[in-house]
């Protein structure tokens, strides 16, 4: 090959070419992609086949997460390996923590995720007359729930108009957006994870860290804060913890896309708290709701809906932190004496009078 009166060799070509696309590769990767991390695992084999394969960019950098920096010359209580809890099972056979009063250190937790700045999302679903259980939701949140963090609460509603107005401290705000209204419960149920879903495509993904989807029809009574972040985190149901996970609620039918079989399964975990970073509840939305909507294809409804898709997709993709029951009791339920104290909790209500379809 000849090129301005110059003999280049077809290999010499080639190492130039090889060059260029190794540059642009550099660049592009390291350069560009280096402020987001695609750390998704692909969907183990023994997924259900409708799983997603999207891909969020994660927010947060790799060190956000994992370097835990305390502030210079912090004072605490000294930690022990031998001294502690001997009531309750403070680990899983995966090695994730499951937090309970007296397994943590509010305030040496608080000193790391206070200098990261962290922001937090609430999700909320307030429609038809779960509207009323909103106040007392929102005011014992700005006691409890994450005091002196970044919070914003997203409130979907079918009544924006009756959303209460709360005093809320500076760093906290409230968003409502409108959903429409639905004559089913199972219905509403139902579409929190899509709604979850885009609420993270369109609205969070540059300005939150974590994010906490939670039944409107409970109250906080104590703290509820930094103990509780993870990857992706579950909350064990308070109804069904003492038992054999025979006796749990799963959706029992091979035909649904949220089945668990017998002999199968971790914990039975609540649908109405759960949470951890945005790109991990992305996929849990997203695979709970395309696994809903194959369901409905085939006249399928899950026994629990949204509850039984998210116990399959946890007992698949194992929760990095789990909360005990202490972060979603029930008020009608009488303390057990492990719950040391109760931090979120169920209120006492007559679901016939609040659900139209019951």
């Amino acid at each position: 090959m000849q090129m301005n009166g110059m003999n280049i060799k077809p290999v010499t070509v080639i190492l130039l070419v090889l060059l260029l696309v190794g540059f642009y590769y550099y660049y592009y990767y390291y350069y560009y992609l280096s402020q987001y991390r695609f750390n998704v695992p692909p969907c183990p084999t023994s997924c259900s086949t409708s799983e997603p394969k999207d891909r969020v960019p994660d927010v947060i950098p790799t060190d956000y997460v994992f370097h835990l920096k305390t502030p210079d010359h912090l004072q605490y209580s000294q930690p022990s390996i031998v001294k502690g809890r001997t009531d309750v099972v403070a680990v899983t056979p995966w090695l994730a923590p499951i937090v309970w009063e007296g397994t943590f250190n509010p305030v040496l937790l608080d000193s790391i995720y206070k200098q990261k700045k962290i922001n937090i999302a609430v999700t909320v679903f307030a429609v038809g007359k779960y509207i009323m259980f909103l106040k007392n939701f929102l005011e014992t949140a700005e006691k409890h729930f994450f005091v002196s963090f970044n919070v914003h609460i997203y409130v979907f509603t079918d009544r924006p108009k009756e959303v209460p107005k709360v005093n809320m401290a500076p760093g906290r705000q409230l968003t409502v957006r409108s959903v429409p209204s639905s004559n089913r419960w199972q219905e509403i149920s139902a579409r929190r994870m899509e709604l979850i879903q885009k609420l993270i495509e369109e609205q969070l993904r540059k300005h939150s860290d974590y994010i906490f989807c939670l039944d409107v029809d409970s109250q906080f009574h104590s703290r509820w804060g930094t103990e509780s972040l993870g990857g992706l985190v579950a909350v064990i149901h308070p109804g069904y913890y003492l038992d054999d996970r025979g006796k749990f609620p799963y959706e029992r039918r091979p035909e649904s896309r949220a089945y668990v079989a017998h002999g199968e399964g971790d914990f039975y975990y609540c649908g109405g708290a759960f949470g951890g970073l945005l790109q991990e509840v992305f996929l849990l939305a997203n695979t709970c709701r395309s696994n809903f909507e194959e369901d409905a294809k085939n006249g399928i409804e899950a026994a629990w809906q949204e509850e039984s898709h998210l116990n399959r997709y946890m007992w698949i993709n194992k929760p990095s932190k789990v909360l005990s029951p202490e972060y979603l009791w029930q008020d009608f339920k009488p303390r057990n004496p492990e719950v040391k104290t109760i931090r979120f909790s169920g209120v006492i209500k007559n679901y016939a009078a609040i659900r139209p379809n019951v």
